[in-house]
């Protein structure tokens, strides 16, 4: 058993749940998500059952897409409607102070891991820190903001359209740009809505996942490495990676140094690596009897 299925996660449930209950409608324990969303948080994961859990590390990676409910007016501790409310000020700002303030979250940019996360400092997760009561120096990291659109401005509410690098906190733009704004803001509200090549209007909710017929949304294994070019090999060329042999690499074959790699019965070889001569195994699922 394996494959890939596009999930709806519905608000109230975290990203663990959701994975035990594939677990339990499988009957295997190999199933891993790429990307976790925090539980009040809905909308797309990707769940890879069986083998395809070697593939998640090319999926965690790739950009992502969400709708966001910003209320202004309001900070809390965690940047989220789950903290307590720390500061709350008037909104009183134009149009072209919002459109202003936007205009910092494109591109590429640095941003500090929320307070309460579970970034690790010194070993420790931020949020237990957080709980006791220390002070800590929060990581930065470099983000890229690919588009960011405003969807809706009513009152205190935005909603925004926001497609971000991974490892993006979406929280932590709110707060930011409730305090650029000077009135303070928390995230509401989050649905994710893509993740690489993947949309929400392809994922079945969690909820309509039942035992005799899941297997329907199982997508092939392959599917999550789509977004990496195709190599095409031979049946001798297949087997020679898969003993952990270098392959020659032929004129006219794609010159990225990734590919999802297939012989000539198609059957998916795995994740190969290019230099200029050869490509060699980086992930291979290939079984030699399987035609």
């Amino acid at each position: 058993m394996e494959g890939l299925i596009c999930i709806d996660k519905p608000s109230g449930v975290t990203s663990h749940d959701a994975i035990n209950a594939v677990r339990r409608l499988a009957g295997i324990r190999r199933v891993g998500h790429a990307g976790t969303l925090d539980p009040l948080a809905t909308g797309l994961l990707l769940v890879c059952l069986g083998r395809a859990t070697r593939l998640l590390e090319y999926l965690v990676g790739q950009p992502k897409a969400y709708v966001a409910a910003i209320e202004l007016g309001r900070a809390t501790t965690t940047y989220d409607a789950e903290g307590d409310v720390i500061a709350e000020s008037p909104v009183d700002i134009s149009a072209e102070q919002l459109h202003a303030a936007l205009d910092n979250y494109r591109g590429s940019i640095t941003q500090l891991a929320p307070l309460y996360s579970a970034v690790k400092v010194d070993g420790q997760p931020l949020y237990r820190r957080a709980r006791q009561g220390e002070s800590v120096e929060r990581p930065e990291r470099a983000i890229t903001i690919y588009q960011l659109d405003l969807l809706a401005w009513s009152g205190a509410l935005l909603q925004l359209h926001i497609k971000c690098s991974s490892g993006t906190y979406i929280r932590s733009i709110a707060h930011d740009l409730g305090q650029d704004l000077g009135c303070g803001a928390f995230l509401a509200n989050l649905r994710r809505t893509q993740i690489g090549l993947f949309a929400i209007a392809d994922a079945v909710p969690l909820s309509k996942l039942h035992q005799g017929d899941w297997q329907r949304y199982l997508q092939p294994t392959d599917s999550a490495v789509e977004h990496l070019p195709r190599l095409d090999l031979t049946s001798a060329e297949a087997l020679t990676l898969y003993y952990g042999q270098a392959v020659q690499r032929q004129s006219g074959q794609t010159p990225e140094s990734l590919a999802r790699a297939y012989d000539d019965q198609g059957y998916f070889v795995g994740v190969v690596a290019g230099d200029a001569q050869n490509w060699r195994a980086r992930k291979i699922l290939y079984q030699p009897d399987q035609g």
